[in-house]
């Protein structure tokens, strides 16, 4: 019932509400006596939230009148000592100065903004022309790194390519060793490249292998217990040799460490 004079900010009827209640609380010893004080605690919260919430919005409500009087205070006006000479012209009684004070004082609390430049100048300047020389002496030094740099690439691969035509011809130098020696025992291709004291070997070896088949210098077929085995071919020039070759066929074969050992 008197929700609306306990919200106003200057009424304390809130606060003797409560102490009521407590002296009151001493002396209950029944159910419904405690359960009326905790529905009253619940009317007291809610009504002490409103309350602060519109405490709060009055606190910061802005007041011009209590502004203009600091306002005049911090230009240095004191109104106890106006004269009657200033009724007739209001304002009068403002030191020169004043709004000289208000204006220093509100220069702190701004951030100026940065100045703008121009990085050409006018929106209407030209641009410079380029210098040509030093462009064409960029482009001169730019040429020279291509062409040096192609030309250490061309090396390296000849280099590895002749390398590796040596080492193919080795092992084809080696197959056909074996091969002259006992032409009949064939020659077991995993006996031939596996290198037992390295697998980095062994895969370069079948590498270098698969050379001599790809240029039919050499063939792999299976023998009776379904194994490779490797035999050199001898190179000819004839026509029924060169549609075998044109029908010669490749396989990837993988190795891992674990088959290897």
């Amino acid at each position: 019932e008197n929700r609306e004079s306990m919200l106003n900010s200057k009424s304390n009827r809130l606060t003797e509400a409560l102490e009521e209640a407590n002296r009151l609380f001493d002396g209950v010893c029944h159910a419904r006596e405690a359960a009326l004080d905790a529905q009253f605690l619940v009317i007291a919260s809610n009504i002490g939230k409103e309350k602060a919430n519109e405490l709060h919005s009055e606190m910061s409500a802005f007041d011009s009148t209590a502004f203009a009087e600091d306002l005049l205070t911090f230009m240095g006006v004191n109104r106890t000592e106006e004269t009657d000479d200033t009724e007739d012209f209001p304002g009068v009684f403002l030191p020169s100065d004043a709004w000289q004070t208000v204006g220093e004082e509100a220069v702190k609390y701004f951030r100026r903004a940065p100045t703008f430049h121009y990085m050409m100048g006018s929106f209407k300047s030209e641009l410079p022309v380029p210098k040509q020389r030093i462009e064409r002496q960029k482009k001169a030094s730019r040429g020279k790194a291509e062409q040096a740099m192609p030309a250490q690439l061309k090396k390296m691969e000849e280099s590895h390519q002749e390398a590796t035509e040596k080492e193919v011809e080795r092992i084809l130098r080696i197959l056909q060793t074996h091969f002259e020696n006992d032409p009949n025992t064939p020659i077991s291709f995993f006996d031939f490249v596996i290198d037992p004291n390295s697998f980095a070997r062994t895969v370069e070896n079948m590498f270098h292998v698969s050379f001599l088949i790809k240029d039919g210098l050499a063939k792999i077929k299976l023998d009776e217990d379904e194994l490779p085995i490797i035999e050199p071919l001898k190179p000819s020039g004839g026509g029924e040799e060169d549609s075998r070759a044109g029908a010669r066929n490749q396989v990837v074969l993988s190795l891992d460490q674990k088959e290897w050992q």
